[in-house]
This record gives C-alpha cells, structure tokens and sequence, in this order.
C-alpha cells in the first residue's frame, strides 16, 4: 500500500556497476589533505622550535 518495489534487474546493474563506486578520487583527497597538514606542521615546527631557520611573514 503506497510503496513501490525496485525491478530486482535495476538493483542488480546497480550492484555490478564497477563506476558506481571509484575510492581513487576520495583517497587522493586524503592524501593530498595529510600531505597539506603535514606541510603546516613541519613550517611550524622550525618557527616554533627552530627559531631562525624559517621566517614569518606578515
């Protein structure tokens, strides 16, 4: 009553799509985001701790 049933062929397609699901692009995100974090961490790292080895600017 009111609810409608999905064709078990079109959840099959769905299912055995292999672009359906591509974790390529998000694990480049995560990596590129741990590279970016990494980056600022060692900057702040030698300002902090280093003293005159990198320079703030601003």
């Amino acid at each position: 009553m009111g609810t409608t049933e999905t064709d078990g062929s079109e959840r099959a397609a769905l299912l055995e799509d292999p672009k359906s699901f591509d974790p390529k692009g998000t694990l480049a995100l995560i990596l590129m985001y741990f590279v970016i974090l990494v980056t600022m961490w060692v900057y702040i790292y030698f300002v902090e701790f280093l003293g005159n080895d990198l320079i703030v600017v601003g």
